[in-house]
């Protein structure tokens, strides 16, 4: 993709500032940076370490103070730490209004480029700060730069939809990093913007190859980036890639200790390679750091991060056979009367928590009348987050038997599915397909219509191996391939079902249910040396635990 040049020029100018290039020596109005409603406070720190988050060097125009105040909100932004960078750069607004650079920040703040959308609050505030950015006239041209390029994701958000104003920014960035090849924050945040532009179905993984080709030269000479080992986790963040990712992982947390997402992250590649003692240390920290920072920001009730690492933790402790920590850390969720802020990573953590628990536990009874908590979340507002209920539900009524409600929930599903089309949200269209295919194999096969029930069963896995997984969740709810193994093994078919689980096991290693089915249906199908290793390496992973999952007797 080319970027016009005017995306360039110093007169691409965002609505909202002066009118002309004439103007552009005024240094913005109070009421101006007013109308920007900028976060302000104090630095919030929460970790093992205090006020730690890495380092870069990052020349701008303006005083020392200026200078190690932007390298702070720098930092802050390279680890997702978007609303501490937002106030550290209104210090400096606060005090130099003509810092270009920092109104540039407060625009990366409300960008967040991996995570969802901005609101339109967001997307508002961080078009008006780059317009002012782009309006100074005491900045250099590598500054100016930088301002026009992020411009370019910000420019025409009436008219192109997020995917489209992201592929421009990574253009823009692209042509950034050219033409400062020695800036190694242009070369991270053009990975990143790799990252954010990347087509979840390309299993090539183009851009991420390129975006780890870039990182992976940075990493030697930047040990302590925060950004380049953050994003290196990003890049390899799929089964293919993540071993490529490990180094990083085990490195990121010690470079940022004092930022819950930094804390976080490199659970995203252990689970990735099914290191679940690792994925339960990432992220009891990383919720420990979130507490600390609700209770000192003062926000009442849980923050929006500590739910994403409750989800990965759950997730760990099950594929470790541990029920005894999972079922604490589910009432513990249940028990939540506020969450703050609610958003598409709350929602879809609130409503995957309690489903997570009782199938992987092949509770049936209990899916079939599952309930979400809701502490303040407008379900009609998250039809993929929703859906995961009633795919539980579904899936409860089917094994107790009670096909006609079982088909009330698939018609739930489908209705989802029906609003996503209209969003026009592709991938999450697909993920709601995949549910449904699902549902409606699993009632076809207990209404004896097997031939249906395998070709939409493994339609649905051919689409999520096809698919991947998006970066707020640990993983499917249950994995297809390894719903199709249950299914072969239900319809007497081991030797199928064995090839289902061991394709299954490659895209996620480690996973309790998926060994425990490897197990069976090796054995039943007269490999009993695989048989003995599946369930010895099932034994393994379950150690340090006092699980009594039943599996485990045999």
């Amino acid at each position: 993709m080319r970027v016009h040049p005017s995306v360039f020029a110093c007169c691409f100018m965002l609505p909202f500032v002066l009118s002309s290039c004439s103007e552009q020596d005024q240094t913005p109005s109070k009421a101006l940076i007013s109308s920007l409603q900028l976060k302000r406070g104090s630095l919030i720190s929460c970790g093992p370490a205090l006020n730690k988050f890495g380092s870069v060097q990052f020349s701008i125009s303006g005083n020392k103070k200026s200078k190690e105040a932007f390298e702070l909100g720098l930092k802050l932004l390279h680890s997702f730490e978007y609303d501490e960078a937002e106030k550290v750069f209104s210090t400096i607004i606060d005090e130099q209004p003509d810092c270009a650079m920092a109104y540039w920040g407060v625009a990366m703040s409300n960008f967040h480029p991996l995570w969802t959308p901005p609101t339109p609050a967001e997307l508002e505030k961080g078009a008006k700060a780059i317009g002012i950015a782009q309006s100074l006239k005491n900045k250099t041209s590598r500054e100016a730069d930088y301002i026009n390029a992020l411009a370019a994701f910000y420019a025409n958000r009436d008219k192109e939809d997020h995917l489209t104003r992201c592929l421009a920014f990574e253009a823009a960035m692209e042509h950034l990093h050219h033409q400062y090849p020695d800036d190694h924050d242009a070369a991270a945040l053009y990975a990143l913007a790799l990252d954010a532009a990347a087509d979840p179905n390309d299993k090539t993984f183009q851009k991420q190859k390129k975006a780890g080709a870039i990182l992976n030269a940075l990493y030697p000479g930047e040990p302590d980036h925060p950004g380049i080992a953050h994003y290196l986790i990003h890049t390899f963040d799929s089964p293919e890639l993540a071993e490529q990712g490990l180094a990083a992982a085990r490195k990121y947390a010690s470079i940022a200790p004092s930022s819950s997402h930094a804390l976080h992250m490199p659970s995203h590649i252990f689970t990735r390679l099914g290191l679940w003692d690792e994925c339960i240390t990432s992220n009891l920290a990383s919720m420990n750091s979130s507490q600390c920072y609700a209770q000192q920001a003062g926000i009442k009730g849980h923050m929006d991060e500590e739910l994403h690492a409750l989800d990965y933790l759950i997730y760990a402790y099950l594929q470790k056979g541990d029920n005894v920590q999972a079922k604490k850390l589910v009432d513990y969720t249940a028990d939540m009367k506020e969450i703050y802020p609610v958003n598409f990573k709350v929602a879809y953590a609130v409503s995957a928590i309690p489903c997570r628990y009782v199938l992987e536990n092949r509770q049936w009874a209990a899916a079939a009348i599952l309930q979400p908590t809701n502490p303040g979340i407008d379900w009609n507002k998250y039809p993929w987050q929703k859906a995961t209920i009633h795919f539980t539900r579904l899936m409860g009524l089917v094994h107790t038997g009670k096909m006609e409600q079982a088909k009330t929930e698939l018609q739930s599903l489908r209705q989802a599915y029906d609003t996503l089309v209209l969003q026009k949200d592709k991938y999450k269209i697909d993920k709601v397909l995949i549910l449904i295919n699902t549902g409606e194999a699993w009632i076809d096969v207990k209404e004896k219509k097997r031939n249906e029930a395998l070709r939409l069963m493994t339609a649905a896995a051919d689409k999520e191996d096809n698919t991947e997984k998006h970066p707020v969740t640990p993983g499917e709810l249950l994995p297809a391939r390894e719903l199709l193994g249950d299914m072969l093994m239900e319809m007497d078919q081991p030797s199928l079902a064995l090839e289902a689980y061991e394709a299954n096991l490659k895209k996620h290693p480690n996973r309790f249910n998926g060994l425990y089915g490897a197990t069976l249906a090796a054995k039943r199908s007269g490999h009993a040396t695989k048989a003995t290793q599946y369930f010895q390496q099932l034994r393994e992973i379950k150690k340090g635990t006092s699980s009594t999952r039943p599996e485990l007797q045999n």
